[in-house]
């Protein structure tokens, strides 16, 4: 054998060794290939994810009566008048067919707190509720089955009085005296996005 050709066993390692390599690579290309095409779980939304207000366009519901989280005047509860605050509505979100407006006391002493007030199908270029008017649209029934703005008159205590604005994706075919039960399930699959404005307040009465 010629001193410079390779004996059989480097040959064999030679071969053996490419073998290897080439082994190597076809492996990486798999998993590669396997992990490129793994389906991507879509989002779903889970108690642990819920989606937030964060997540939604932008809506802006304010009055110039009160601001958010402070002390709603007499002049709108039950110490007074017991008329309905003026509200501005901004920032609608394009797709808005409706809005619905709740106002709830979460810390009225009954289950599940007190409704006030429940009105839907609100045209959509609304942009001004006056004092103490009913805004355009459908009356829904509060807890007191008045279809109509009940101003606050909390027991004892300080209360927070939440109105919620919903810009919805459609006209609502609910009735006259719906309840905010029934609106809620109405709005399901619906809803655009939503805004808060909360003010609180304490019956003269039961201020010492």
């Amino acid at each position: 054998m010629p001193p410079d050709m390779p004996s059989a066993m480097t040959r064999r390692m030679i071969v053996g060794g490419i073998v290897l390599l080439v082994l190597i690579a076809v492996g990486v290309v798999v998993f590669q290939y396997f992990v490129s095409n793994q389906a991507t779980p879509a989002a779903t939304v889970t108690e642990e994810s819920p989606i937030t207000n964060e997540s939604m366009p932008k809506l802006n519901l304010s009055s110039s009566a009160f601001q958010n989280n402070t002390s709603i005047p007499a002049h709108y509860t039950c110490d007074a008048e017991s008329i309905s605050p003026p509200l501005s509505i901004s920032e609608v979100p394009a797709g808005t067919k409706s809005f619905a407006l709740v106002m709830h006391d979460p810390d009225a002493p009954t289950p599940g707190g007190f409704t006030h007030w429940v009105r839907f199908n609100i045209p959509p270029e609304t942009t001004l509720i006056q004092e103490g008017v009913e805004p355009s649209g459908i009356a829904g029934a509060g807890s007191s089955g008045k279809r109509s703005y009940v101003g606050p008159c909390p027991p004892s205590g300080n209360h927070r009085y939440t109105l919620t604005l919903y810009a919805l994706d459609e006209m609502l075919s609910l009735q006259a005296g719906a309840t905010k039960t029934e609106l809620e399930k109405a709005m399901a699959g619906h809803i655009i996005t939503q805004t808060e404005l909360m003010g609180r307040y304490t019956k003269i009465q039961n201020i010492k």
